[in-house]
């Protein structure tokens, strides 16, 4: 492979960096929604969104630069389990997330 073309080859990100990087959006999310949700959930929230971008690491790395894509992906694998654990509208959950992502 040339060198110009390795450097835009998207390189997956560290199991590190994928947890940062869903506990940040958690968080932004829940900032807001504008509710309190207890600590032992939002890790929950984060464990569990964590397990699905392990899952789909392939598809999400080969769409990394198409926020809508990755969040319409969240809308429709994350969203429903983080609604129900944190007891929110799904609706509003997705609109906060979108927002909180620039999707």
């Amino acid at each position: 492979m040339k060198a110009d073309q390795a450097k835009h080859q998207a390189t997956l990100p560290t199991p590190r960096s994928i947890r940062r990087a869903c506990g940040k959006e958690l968080y932004r999310t829940l900032k807001r929604l504008k509710q309190h949700v207890p600590e032992e959930k939002m890790q929950e929230a984060v464990d569990r969104y964590y397990r699905r971008v392990i899952e789909n690491l392939e598809w999400i790395a080969q769409n990394h630069d198409n926020r809508r894509r990755l969040a319409d992906w969240w809308d429709e694998s994350v969203s429903g389990e983080i609604a129900e654990l944190w007891s929110v509208d799904r609706d509003r959950l997705c609109r906060a997330f979108r927002d909180a992502f620039g999707g």
